[in-house]
């Protein structure tokens, strides 16, 4: 992205989306009291951060006993609801869900890619799913500290232990798979990347024509296989994402407000919420509200106006697709692929 005199005069950035994680997936409910659990409980937190200014909503669902939900069947069912609670919020669903077959002896047949790709047959749709490129370590809890995971599950060495050894499936053999799906069904991929080598790769499937549409992008800075918290390596993705793109500020623990003030500053997007931060200050709790008001003040502050749900979808693009490789880099304001025979530098607008 390039940074031009004015560009950090918030009349002259586009409006602030901010995404809100409030399910927490990998927390239980006795880790905070802002965990939603029954059905409806996970509707009125959806409706009270659309209230509070979020226009994206990270979607993870529970079952009655306070587990994540694997079944298909409840996820249609909060999407169902949450069109009609929130019908302007855009609906992003985690990626990282691999559902389970609701009848029984039909678990043996089903392959671990065949139940992700049935994203893309979630009814209703939703807006967005979230996809992660090339397999990465995900060891969510490399950078936390004893503060971070005070009055968690994460105070018992098993679960440490679990976490520290997950890994981000995410091979070329499902996520090309996983993308034409999605763009069949018409639901956005939202990129989550934690560093520039997968946006790299990213930009390699748009210029073989895998991929063709808006480049919607979250930096995921949480360390374990991902970026850390060095504002360098934040500021290099920054630099290295296309013009053309949109990219979201996604961070752990109390590195989130920091983080997203760079990003309110630069013009960039925000996520907040209990998924990836419960704290404000230092040994007190904050909920996903709270979160999202306390942006909300911070970009008054720096004149940053925040976006209506019209808006979000606008600067999401959501809906919108792209019929070639070369319409596709050039909404994006990616550089031309170099012709046979061309020597030199391309340069965005020159044949």
């Amino acid at each position: 992205m390039h940074f031009l005199d004015d560009s950090l005069y918030p009349e002259n950035q586009e409006k602030l989306v901010i995404q809100a994680a409030p399910y927490g997936p990998q927390w239980t409910p006795n880790d905070s009291d802002d965990i939603p659990v029954s059905m409806d409980e996970q509707v009125q937190k959806a409706v009270d951060c659309w209230n509070a200014g979020a226009t994206v909503l990270h979607v993870h669902v529970r079952e009655a006993d306070g587990k994540g939900s694997k079944r298909l069947s409840m996820f249609n069912e909060l999407l169902g609801r949450l069109r009609e609670a929130v019908p302007e919020m855009v609906l992003q669903v985690g990626g990282s869900i691999s559902f389970a077959p609701e009848d029984e002896g039909r678990e043996a047949k089903w392959l671990d890619y065949d139940t992700r790709h049935m994203l893309a047959e979630l009814s209703p749709a939703p807006d967005q799913v979230t996809i992660a490129i090339n397999t990465s370590q995900m060891n969510i809890v490399e950078m936390l500290t004893e503060d971070d995971v005070a009055g968690t599950i994460l105070e018992k060495p098993q679960y440490v232990e679990a976490y520290s050894e997950m890994v981000s499936d995410a091979r070329p053999s499902f996520y090309i798979e996983h993308l034409k799906r999605l763009a069949a069904k018409g639901i956005q991929p939202h990129f989550m990347l934690g560093h520039v080598h997968q946006l790299e790769s990213v930009e390699r499937l748009i210029r073989k024509g895998l991929y063709q549409g808006p480049l919607v992008l979250n930096y995921v800075a949480i360390g374990g296989g991902a970026a850390g918290f060095n504002p360098a390596d934040l500021m290099e993705f920054v630099r290295r994402s296309p013009d053309g793109a949109v990219l979201t500020i996604e961070s752990s623990m109390r590195a989130v407000l920091p983080l997203n003030v760079m990003a309110l500053a630069m013009g960039l997007h925000v996520r907040v919420g209990i998924e990836d931060n419960l704290w404000g200050r230092k040994g007190e709790r904050i909920t996903t509200v709270q979160q999202i008001e306390q942006v909300v003040r911070i970009a008054k502050e720096l004149g940053r106006d925040i976006a209506t749900g019209p808006e979000a979808r606008r600067i999401y693009q959501i809906g919108e697709s792209y019929d070639s490789t070369e319409e596709t880099i050039a909404k994006l304001g990616l550089p031309p692929t170099r012709r046979p025979g061309q020597r030199g530098f391309t340069v965005p607008g020159l044949s």
